[in-house]
């Protein structure tokens, strides 16, 4: 008896409220495994200071994207706080098929709409240690008002319930640790017994 991985490569979609530092734990994870991939999304908003086109996003105006939309060009997208977010579809499916691993970080909505095309994803939403702990990550940025601080902390709690559809939580309480945890998730899923085919010889 043989046992052979599945060629496919894992698709992990990593999630969560704006502000929770999807960025930084995604950064981090690159560091420390260099052989997943990474999938860039393209956004219609201004880069902030240090993004770099095709590295962080690809940035597009409002009409790019809305024509990505119409040809089918993108496996999720959402309108968020003003601003369009989303995925290219080619780039995750070649990699997949490659037997590449391939990280997705996306907003709630996005990551929703990820789940229908790919239910065999695996899908981690991070969470803050707390409201106020994310507050002040979102302030930290120094990029918004009131009234838009105002809106993301509404828009996080409406994406806390949506926990639900995920298939793991992680605490992002530090980088480390939070890096740690999915590490180890993502092991785990390698060594589930329904990714194995069992062969004789």
């Amino acid at each position: 008896m043989r046992a052979d991985y599945q060629k496919d490569g894992l698709l992990i979609v990593i999630s969560g409220p704006s502000g929770v530092g999807k960025g930084t734990i995604c950064s981090a994870l690159r560091q420390r495994l260099p052989e997943l991939t990474y999938s860039v999304s393209a956004t219609t908003r201004a880069p902030r200071e240090g993004e770099k086109e095709g590295v962080n996003y690809f940035f597009k105006t409002v009409p790019e994207f809305k024509k990505m939309i119409e040809h089918d060009e993108l496996i999720e997208w959402a309108q968020y706080v003003g601003n369009y977010y989303g995925t290219p579809r080619r780039f995750v499916e070649e990699t997949l098929k490659s037997g590449k691993d391939i990280v997705l970080e996306v907003e709630v909505q996005g990551a929703l709409q990820v789940k229908q095309r790919f239910p065999k994803g695996i899908f981690i939403f991070l969470l803050p240690p707390t409201m106020e702990d994310l507050k002040k990550r979102i302030l930290h940025r120094g990029t918004e008002t009131e009234e838009s601080l105002a809106d993301r902390l509404g828009v996080a709690i409406d994406e806390f319930k949506q926990i639900h559809h995920y298939d793991y939580v992680v605490i992002n309480d530090e980088v480390e640790r939070a890096c740690d945890r999915i590490e180890a998730i993502i092991m785990a899923e390698h060594c589930r017994k329904d990714r194995l085919i069992l062969s004789q010889g």
